[in-house]
């Protein structure tokens, strides 16, 4: 793929337009020669443009794939310390759903040490089956052995598409294993749907959220996505478990690797926004001193948090844990009070699906009464106290 220059119709005429015409001015003319450097990018102006046929553009023929080979939506279980992250189940509601669109079983592949409760666990969520590798090695996360293992699963049971929460170690691991297999993979997800012909369209946002990018890979295969928690809806269990478990093979040499695990230590447990029932959310028209400290005792009477939007961190007003939208958390509370935030589409993202948004804001035409459950329109430096008051009053 790429740039062809046909110099038997390379002239002095030619060459001086061409070069003039590059709006990256990678088209250089000299000697009776035209050359194109590095810094093209491909934008094909001096096709469209130029001397006809003095620079052409030649397509790579792209090798087509047997699509019936791959079977299977397959879901990655991202387990620590013998617990799997509720993104796992999330994503497994998801997979039932993408893989009843193409008739394909649902897996789940299973990475760690003592996994017989975990199996049981994602069989519980209708899982078709489970691939388990269980060794007292994988017991921590080690990203080569891991891979290793990830790699082994898809040269055998070769699934259509791979869902993997994207956590730490699924941000860790997923590029890894998609690099391996040079397949494409498509970060923080926040819609998938199926085609019948099993291309897994990936839906992102873009551009700071101005458009909905949609991803496809049509000539790859495992097709590699991460999903943000908190985005999709768990399933209900199943009461007659159908689904079965295959332990995997391993082989010793998996476990030569690079790095060293000497200790674990572990951290203090953080505040994870993404788990809070209650949030009092507050963006720039809400952070004098006066007005956080309002926050804070509003949030604590609904037993809540106080978390924010973009610009409060950039503002250094809180730290980044704190933020909702693209660049911070995902959150699904059951109740959102939004105080002072507009609602632009960076933010919105990251709450549009709690279960009551309650919205107050000077301006009626802000953007975050689209998405209101409930809207104020009013100062949430006047309204904050009554509603602290009131809520007192009550109690």
């Amino acid at each position: 793929m790429g740039l062809i220059i046909n110099q038997e119709l390379v002239n002095d005429e030619s060459g001086r337009q061409l070069e003039e015409l590059c709006p990256f001015k990678a088209i250089s003319y000299s000697d009776g020669k035209l050359d194109i450097s590095s810094a093209c990018r491909l934008c094909k102006v001096c096709v469209r443009s130029g001397p006809q046929g003095v620079v052409t553009y030649q397509e790579e023929e792209t090798a087509k794939i047997n699509k019936e080979e791959y079977k299977g939506v397959c879901v990655y279980a991202d387990s620590d310390h013998g617990l799997i992250h509720n993104v796992t189940f999330e994503l497994i509601g998801k997979a039932k759903e993408l893989a009843s669109v193409i008739s394909h079983p649902v897996y789940a592949i299973l990475i760690g040490y003592e996994t017989k409760d975990n199996v049981k666990e994602l069989l519980e969520y209708g899982v078709d089956k489970v691939f388990v590798y269980d060794h007292e090695k994988l017991k921590d996360f080690d990203v080569e052995i891991y891979a290793n293992c990830f790699a082994d699963f898809i040269e055998k049971i070769k699934p259509s598409s791979i869902l993997v929460g994207a956590t730490n170690v699924g941000r860790t691991l997923a590029p890894r294993v998609a690099a391996r297999f040079h397949t494409g993979l498509t970060a923080d997800c926040t819609r998938l749907e199926m085609k019948e012909n099993t291309d897994l369209v990936q839906i992102r946002p873009a551009f700071g959220g101005n458009i909905m990018a949609q991803i496809i890979n049509p000539n790859h295969r495992p097709q590699f996505c991460t999903v943000r928690y908190k985005i999709f809806n768990a399933p209900e269990k199943v009461k007659d478990i159908k689904g079965t478990y295959e332990m995997m093979p391993l082989e010793e040499e998996w476990f030569n690797t690079h790095n060293e695990i000497i200790s674990i230590i572990e951290k203090p447990k953080e505040l994870d926004i993404s788990e809070a029932d209650v949030i009092v959310a507050v963006g720039r028209g809400y952070c004098a001193k006066e007005d956080l400290e309002n926050a804070e005792k509003l949030a604590d009477l609904l037993n809540g948090i106080v978390a924010c939007s973009r610009p409060m961190v950039e503002a250094n007003l809180f730290d980044a844990r704190h933020q909702i939208g693209l660049s911070g958390k995902t959150v699904k509370p059951k109740l959102i009070i939004t105080l002072g935030i507009s609602g632009a589409i960076q933010f919105t993202s990251g709450m549009n699906g709690s279960d009551c948004i309650i919205a107050i804001n000077t301006d009626p035409k802000a953007q975050i009464f689209d998405v209101a459950t409930y809207g104020i329109v009013g100062d949430a430096k006047k309204i904050v106290p009554e509603l602290i008051e009131k809520i007192k009053e009550d109690r």
